[in-house]
Parts: structure tokens; sequence; C-alpha cells
């Protein structure tokens, strides 16, 4: 997952940095400078924001030969 894959993450689930972090347990200030891309953040931070995001209906979509990476929300089930 990029910073920018999280920033428009969040956006689709209008969800602040704050819940964000709330919800994976992760902290704001983390949150925040990774979306920033300011630092190197742990793989395992990512996978926390990135699992999170997932469970709450987000399909993180890999980069191919002529797009780069991009999300969409999952089908509502039922």
């Amino acid at each position: 997952m990029t910073p920018a894959q999280c920033r428009a993450a969040r956006g689709f689930l209008d969800w602040t940095q704050t819940q964000l972090a709330e919800a994976s347990g992760v902290a704001v200030t983390t949150v925040r400078a990774f979306e920033a891309d300011e630092r190197n953040t742990n793989r395992s931070t990512v996978t926390a924001l990135k699992l999170t995001l997932e469970s709450a209906g987000i399909l993180f979509i890999p980069a191919d030969t002529t797009a780069g990476p991009g999300l969409r929300l999952r089908e509502p089930e039922g």
C-alpha cells in the first residue's frame, strides 16, 4: 500500500486519520507521517493499516504494466 492509496482509502470510507489510527492500533502521528511519505514506516505498521482498511471494505489494486496502483470499494455482501 502506498501513502496515496492510504489517503484515498480513507476518503472512500470518509475516515479521519484519527479514526484509522484508532481502528488499526497505530499512533495517529505514524498515520500522518506515512501518508505524508515523511519517513520509512515499518512493514508491520503498513500491514496493520492495510488490513484495517481492507476489513472496512477497501480492495487494493496493484500496479501493472499500464497503470499505477489503485483501489476500489468491495461490493456489499447480500
